[in-house]
């Protein structure tokens, strides 16, 4: 597979960028194009980005994180998706939000060069994030101080928003209990207890996926803390 050159401070850089509203797409595409740079391809969903790094062979990815089409992480999976085949690509994540439990992992992709992950919001002046820009595609890392705060909240504990009977319901799962087998046990409907579980995910920042993997993740993160 094609590996993206690294460029000097001043390169013409060739990216790729994914981004569904379509107002701040174009606006991306005519900055980068201003500061002297190629896009290939703009998309407005995730599912296409793999498609076009294969035909461009961009020297940067630029993408956001919730696009179509359950607008939750795709852009990020798909990030992901591509420094798992190429950990050389260099990634810039242009986001309103901190999606926590895949950011740490891009984050640890490709001995964490070349990647980036700011918030839309927090970019102060055009130039800085041309220079984000600039240093993810020549090997370094740019992360908005928030997205560390965050991550490093995660990490100290991702256990602390759970509330005692959550935990102990927690506990149970790591257990490999049931949901019937859990409510039996603590005397509750199993209702009651697919709310707290569902609670439980929701506090650890667990992504939408299969309801079984979830569960395992939460395992994880139970056995982890």
């Amino acid at each position: 597979m094609p590996s993206p050159a690294t460029p000097s401070p001043h390169h013409r850089l060739r990216i790729v960028v994914a981004e569904d509203s379509v107002l701040l797409r174009e606006g991306l595409v005519g900055l980068l194009t201003r500061f002297g740079h190629e896009v290939p391809a703009a998309l407005g969903d995730a599912e296409g980005l793999r498609a076009a790094v294969e035909e461009h062979a961009p020297d940067l990815v630029l993408t956001d994180v919730r696009m179509p089409p359950t607008f939750q992480d795709e852009g990020l999976r798909a990030a992901l998706a591509l420094r798992a085949e190429r950990p050389k690509l260099p990634v810039l994540v242009l986001s309103q939000y901190v999606q926590r439990s895949y950011a740490a992992e891009l984050l640890d992709t490709g001995e964490g060069t070349g990647v980036g992950y700011l918030l839309k919001d927090r970019v102060g002046q055009v130039e800085q994030f041309a220079d984000a820009v600039t240093q993810v595609a020549a090997g370094g890392t740019v992360v908005d101080p928030e997205v560390v705060r965050q991550l490093i909240r995660r990490r100290r504990d991702p256990l602390e928003q759970l509330t005692p009977r959550e935990r102990e319901v927690l506990g149970l799962v790591a257990e490999g209990r049931s949901n019937a087998s859990i409510a039996a046990e603590l005397v509750v409907s199993e209702a009651a207890v697919g709310k707290h579980i569902g609670n439980i995910l929701g506090k650890l920042d667990l992504p939408p996926a299969d309801g079984t993997h979830r569960r395992v993740l939460a395992v994880l993160a139970y056995l982890r803390a």
